[in-house]
């Protein structure tokens, strides 16, 4: 889908598909984040689902589709997890993810080996109540998304508590079922305010800067946005998440690019069709982009019918050369946009 406003200034371009739906081995069952490690890998968080869990895990793999294996397992023991929520590394190379369901953050190294997992449930300083999306600062800091109490945690690493800003509310630094998170170059903090319809600009205090967007389907509106992530040059990506869209922002927060998905057979989709032929000869005869008269604007109806759009976009993430990964839940995979 192309705007008019993308035919002046186009900030992302589409690359390539990641992924393919598998409950075990290689692929993703409703994958949620990605973190990027800095030998180039991506550790892409499942969530699974209620019927069948079996997708609450990492799957690790690269840009050029190299699979690494997957590690972690659903459940409520040492080191499980019930619902994933989203990931992030540190400059150690330590792998953390939220676990919105237990209330606690999982710490494990790249290998996978369980490090550490602490939090507790509550609403008191330093508790958590369904903690959502987590960044790391530029001094290993971790900042982590309070949803349900409608605040934003800084812990160290090892999750004694350093400070806290924002409240539940509408106004101006308040927060509505916050969910994700990010730190720009300069160290100000950005929020996807699920509620809110916005995304919300502090200072790496906690100061409120700016809010951006408002509720609606036009460009540079929002509905319950779930992702931001900000590049070097200061422009801002949000997973406009039930609009079923990417938008990019400049760094005053201007509308300035939107895609609802072009998404491609991954390596990993090609492979297994070659290997199907009664699936290819199927996929090859079907209709991908059918014309259909929806009785409702809702562009969810859309994205489940047209398989290259965002179904469910959940996260975003930039990694070390230039692209930003979409996290893209309901169809298991990743659409990776090159920037420029």
């Amino acid at each position: 889908m192309t705007t008019a406003s993308e035919t002046k200034t186009k900030r992302i371009s589409f690359n390539r598909t990641i992924g393919v739906a598998a409950m075990q081995g290689r692929g993703f069952y409703y994958p949620w984040a990605v973190s990027v490690a800095d030998d180039g890998r991506y550790f892409v968080l499942g969530r699974g689902s209620d019927s069948d869990p079996r997708g609450t895990r990492y799957t690790v793999m690269n840009f050029e589709e190299e699979y690494f294996g997957t590690f972690g397992a659903f459940g409520t023991g040492e080191g499980e997890s019930l619902w994933n929520t989203c990931t992030a590394i540190d400059s150690a190379q330590q792998l953390y993810q939220t676990d919105e369901s237990l209330h606690r953050i999982i710490v494990r190294n790249l290998d996978g080996d369980l490090l550490n997992t602490w939090g507790e449930h509550g609403a008191g300083e330093g508790q958590l109540n369904g903690p959502a999306g987590i960044a790391v600062t530029a001094s290993d800091e971790l900042l982590v998304v309070d949803q349900q109490n409608g605040r934003i945690q800084k812990f160290t690493g090892d999750g004694k508590i350093i400070s806290s800003f924002g409240e539940s509310g509408s106004g101006d630094g308040q927060l509505n079922l916050p969910w994700g998170i990010c730190v720009d170059s300069a160290g100000d903090i950005y929020v996807a305010d699920w509620g809110n319809d916005r995304v919300v600009k502090f200072t790496a205090d906690g100061g409120f800067i700016a809010n951006y967007g408002s509720s609606g389907r036009g460009e540079g509106e929002f509905d319950a946005p779930a992702s931001v992530v900000v590049d070097e040059d200061g422009y801002i990506y949000v997973a406009d998440w039930a609009n079923q869209r990417v938008q990019v922002l400049d760094s005053n927060g201007a509308f300035v690019q939107l895609t609802r998905g072009e998404s491609n057979d991954s390596k990993w989709a090609q492979e297994f069709l070659d290997a199907n032929s009664e699936e290819q000869a199927a996929r090859a005869g079907a209709n991908l982009e059918p014309d259909i008269e929806f009785n409702t604007d809702d562009p969810h109806e859309a994205s489940a019918h047209i398989e290259k759009y965002f179904w469910g976009p959940t996260h975003l993430a930039l990694d070390n050369d230039g692209h930003l990964l979409v996290v893209d839940s309901n169809r298991h995979r990743l659409q990776v946009f090159d920037i420029s």
